[in-house]
C-alpha cells in the first residue's frame, strides 16, 4: 500500500526514508537518507532532519528546527519555532568526530519552546515542558518544567500543559482536564 502523505515541491526527502501516512513536510525542508517519521507529523519550513532520526506519530516540528543523527522523538512530541539539538559534546570542524554523536530521546507529549537547545546526551521525559530560549545541559525528568541557561526545573506540568499545584498530601489537579497526578519522592504520576 502506498503512503500517503504531502511534500512541498521545494522540500527534498533522501532515500531510504519512512514517511508515515498523513506526514506534511513544507516550503525548503530537508529530510535526509534512512530517517523514520510516524504518521500525521508536521514538519515546518526550514527544518533539517538528518540521517537516521525516528519521529513518532503527531510530531509537530515549527520552522527552522534542526533535529541531528541520534535523536528519537515519541509520540506527539512539540518542537517549537528555531529550537536545536547538539550530537556532538566538543565539536570542532578540522575534526571528524561522527563516531561520537550522543543520542538524545524525547520522550510522548514533551514540548520543546522555541530557541531552546538539547545539548546531546540528555534525555527529555515524557510530558515535560522545556521553556522557551532553555539550555538543557542534564536529563530531564517526565512531567518536569524547566527553563533558562542552564536550565533548572522550576515546577511540574500537566499533560494538558498547565502547571501543577501540588497540595499538602502531593496531589494536584489539572485545571484544563480535570485529571488528578500525584507527587512522591520527586516524581510524578498521572492517577
Amino acid at each position: 500500500m502506498d503512503n500517503e502523505f504531502f511534500v512541498h515541491e521545494s522540500a527534498f526527502i533522501d532515500e531510504g526514508c519512512i514517511i508515515g501516512n498523513g506526514t506534511k513536510i513544507w516550503h525548503f525542508s530537508h529530510i535526509m537518507s534512512n530517517c523514520e517519521l510516524g504518521q500525521n507529523c508536521n514538519i515546518g519550513q526550514n527544518v533539517v532532519i538528518s540521517p537516521q532520526v525516528v519521529l513518532g506519530k503527531n510530531v509537530k516540528v515549527q520552522n527552522n528546527v534542526s533535529i541531528y543523527t541520534g535523536v528519537t522523538c515519541g509520540d506527539d512530541v512539540f518542537l517549537g519555532p528555531s529550537m536545536v539539538f547538539t550530537n556532538v559534546i566538543n565539536p570542532r570542524s578540522a575534526v571528524n568526530r561522527k563516531n561520537e554523536y550522543a543520542k538524545t530521546h524525547v520522550g510522548r507529549g514533551a514540548t520543546i519552546g522555541a530557541n531552546a537547545t538539547i545539548v546531546c546526551g540528555h534525555d527529555i521525559g515524557e510530558f515535560a515542558f522545556i521553556g522557551a530560549g532553555a539550555v538543557v545541559t542534564k536529563d530531564v525528568p517526565p512531567y518536569a518544567l524547566v527553563v533558562g541557561n542552564p536550565s533548572k526545573q522550576i515546577g511540574w506540568m500537566s499533560e494538558f500543559g498547565q502547571k501543577l499545584n501540588f497540595d499538602d498530601s502531593g496531589i494536584a489537579l489539572c485545571v484544563e482536564s480535570g485529571e488528578e497526578y500525584k507527587i512522591d519522592n520527586n516524581k510524578v504520576i498521572k492517577l
